[in-house]
C-alpha cells in the first residue's frame, strides 16, 4: 500500500524464532496489500469495488473492513468516510488494523515486547531492548529531520494523519474537497485501526476537528498541529521531555 513496515522484537527468544515472527509479520502485511490495496486493479477492495466480487463472496477480512468503516462512518458523524473519493478506499483505517493485528499474533505467540511501526502508525507493547518503555517520536509536520513530540509507554497505539508528505489527500467529504486548517493529527489509543480512522476523521473536518477530538471520552488521547503552526494536546497525552 506504498509504505515502508518495521518490527522490532525485543524478547529474549532463539534468533530462529525471532526471525519467524517477523517473517510472519511481513507475510500478513503482504496479504493485506495484495487484498486492499486501492493501487492494484487485481486486489480484492478494487474489484468489489467494480462490482466483480459480491458482498456474499468476498473474504472475511473484507467483510470486517467494511462493517468497521461503517461503524466509524456513524461514531465520526460521517468525516470518516470510505467512499469520500467516490469510490471504495478503507486505506485510513486498514493500514492501522492491520499493524494492530500482527501485533495481537504477536502478543498471543509470546513476544510480548514488540513495536510494529506501518508508515508512521506505530503499535508498542512491553519494553525496548533498553529495558525501559517505548519512545514513539511524532514527525514535525515542517521538518522530516525532527519531531515534534516523543511518547512513551508500554502500550500504544499512535496513529499521524497529515498532509506533509502526499499533499492535501484527506477530504472533507461534506464539501468533496481538500480539507484544510490542521497540518498534523496524532491520536493515541490500544487499537490502531480506531486511532488511524480518527486521525484521518479529525483531519477531514479541518479545524472543528480539534473540538470532535476534545470530546471523545474512550480513552483517546491527541495532539495537533494547526496550519498555522499552532499546537495543541490533551491533557492524558504519554508525552515525554
Amino acid at each position: 500500500m506504498g509504505t515502508a513496515i518495521t518490527v522490532d522484537l525485543t524478547d529474549d527468544l532463539p534468533p530462529t524464532t525471532l526471525h519467524e515472527l517477523a517473517d510472519e509479520v511481513f507475510a500478513w502485511m503482504r496479504e493485506v496489500d495484495a487484498r486492499f490495496s486501492t493501487y492494484r486493479a487485481d486486489s480484492e477492495v478494487s474489484r468489489f469495488d467494480r462490482g466483480e466480487v459480491l458482498l456474499s463472496e468476498a473474504s472475511a477480512e473484507l467483510r470486517f473492513v467494511l462493517e468497521a468503516c461503517a461503524d466509524l462512518w456513524g461514531a465520526t458523524d460521517g468525516f470518516f468516510d470510505a467512499y469520500a473519493t467516490g469510490r471504495l478506499d478503507p486505506s485510513g483505517f486498514v493500514k492501522g488494523w492491520a499493524a494492530q493485528v500482527a501485533s495481537d499474533r504477536l502478543l498471543a505467540a509470546g513476544a510480548a515486547n514488540h513495536c510494529v511501526n506501518a508508515g508512521g502508525d506505530v503499535r508498542v507493547r512491553g519494553f525496548s531492548s533498553a529495558g525501559a518503555p517505548w519512545r514513539v517520536g511524532i514527525r514535525h509536520p515542517w521538518d522530516a529531520m525532527a519531531t515534534c513530540l516523543v511518547l512513551t509507554g508500554t502500550d500504544l497505539a499512535v496513529a499521524t494523519s497529515g498532509v506533509y508528505e502526499r499533499g492535501r489527500h484527506v477530504l472533507d467529504p461534506r464539501r468533496g474537497a481538500p480539507a484544510s486548517g490542521l497540518r498534523s493529527v496524532t491520536v493515541v489509543g490500544t487499537d490502531l485501526g480506531v486511532a488511524d480512522a480518527y486521525a484521518t476523521a479529525a483531519l477531514a473536518m479541518g479545524a472543528t476537528g480539534l473540538g470532535w477530538l476534545n470530546g471523545l471520552d474512550d480513552g483517546h488521547t491527541h495532539a495537533v498541529v494547526t496550519d498555522d503552526a499552532r499546537q495543541y494536546h490533551s491533557a492524558g497525552l504519554p508525552v515525554t521531555d
